[in-house]
């Protein structure tokens, strides 16, 4: 029997994935109501963004003259403010002449930061560098050797000391965090009820008691002439804050493995501890990585409250370079404006990162 030829009529090409096109149909008109509100976002940009660019870019004042800055009050803004104060910003009290010490601890730090989110520094030698690096910089801060002049942890501030507080305390609370977590978790009854206990009472208070009391009424429960510096005072309360949070994140995490896991593992004759490091907690901690991290930026921007116990950070530096001078004192809002940028670009490095992990993980899952 022949077979028949019938003509198959052409299918039409593919359409494109890629493509600037693509993406906006993707993300901004997808459907009715993602087009709305984007078509509402543009018609507030049309109508205020020029305006702001004026006020910021145009007509602005960059130079540091007072006089020229309150000629333009309500025209254009005035980063001659900024200009002015930067180094008092950023350095708080530090001596004037001393600031290139803080300069290089900060930088020393942010070199450890990067480096400890880097897949090849992921090794046994990093928690030495750790040591090494904070011992640097601590003692570039404090001086009292090698030449240095002294300087006192109350002179300490503006960005180093906000970058010190919070890589330190995260760095302190992530195992103190895990472990409460499995002790919740634990037979024990004993362990579970403090574990317990720590959780409900550091979450049942704000963080500025916290601080309050350890700033101010801990060191009334000393021994006669026996002190314990305030800055590690503060530094102790704000990881014992963050660990309490970050406790609960992984508890969630843990949570969600599969009790047959620990069951198979058990079966194979892993012990606890070898359970929990090998299968249990890294799966738990892969679950929670938006968590964590968001609980991350939370401990960075919460060191601002720093302020009230005469720890002069980032933000408190800010009110001290302005409040002192009334010269510069109506232009705070450009001065917030320059410190939020700083928040901002630190706080969205971290998003980035947690997202750059989320897509290791998933590719780790799909291989």
């Amino acid at each position: 029997m022949n077979a028949v030829f019938t003509p198959v009529a052409a299918r039409p090409a593919p359409s494109s994935t890629r493509g600037p096109l693509v993406w906006l149909r993707r993300n901004l008109f997808s459907n009715w109501q993602s087009s709305a509100f984007t078509l509402a976002l543009l018609v507030l940009a049309v109508l205020y963004v020029p305006g702001m660019l004026r006020w910021m870019v145009f007509a602005s004042i960059t130079a540091a003259d007072a006089d020229a800055c309150q000629a333009a009050r309500g025209i254009g803004a005035c980063w001659g403010v900024v200009t002015e104060k930067h180094r008092l910003i950023i350095f708080g009290r530090y001596p004037f002449d001393q600031q290139w010490r803080p300069l290089v601890a900060t930088v020393l730090m942010m070199a450890l930061l990067m480096a400890s989110c880097t897949r090849p520094f992921w090794r046994p030698w990093l928690a030495a560098l750790w040591v090494v690096v904070l011992a640097a910089a601590f003692t570039l801060m404090s001086g009292g050797v090698l030449g240095l002049a002294k300087v006192t942890t109350d002179q300490w501030g503006g960005l180093p000391l906000t970058i010190m507080l919070s890589s330190l305390s995260i760095v302190m609370a992530f195992p103190i965090a895990v472990l409460v977590a499995m002790g919740r978790r634990s037979q024990m009854p004993a362990i579970r009820t403090f574990c317990t206990i720590y959780v409900e009472l550091i979450r049942g208070v704000p963080l500025i008691s916290v601080l309050f009391m350890a700033s101010f009424m801990f060191p009334l429960f000393m021994p006669q002439g026996f002190s314990i510096d305030v800055l590690v005072r503060v530094l102790a309360g704000i990881t014992l804050f963050a660990a309490a949070y970050l406790a609960e994140i992984v508890r969630g995490g843990l949570q969600a493995i599969p009790k047959g896991q620990v069951e198979a593992a058990q079966s194979l004759g892993l012990s606890y501890w070898k359970t929990q490091r090998k299968i249990v907690l890294p799966q738990a901690l892969a679950l929670v990585v938006p968590g964590i991290v968001n609980s991350f930026i939370s401990i960075f921007k919460d060191t601002s409250l720093v302020t009230i116990v005469s720890l002069y950070e980032l933000t408190g530096a800010l009110g001290l370079a302005l409040n002192s001078d009334a010269n510069w004192r109506p232009f705070k809002v450009e001065g917030y404006l320059f410190i939020t940028a700083i928040y901002f670009v630190f706080c969205f490095a971290m998003s980035r990162y947690s997202l750059w992990i989320e897509k290791q993980l998933n590719r780790s899952k799909n291989r």
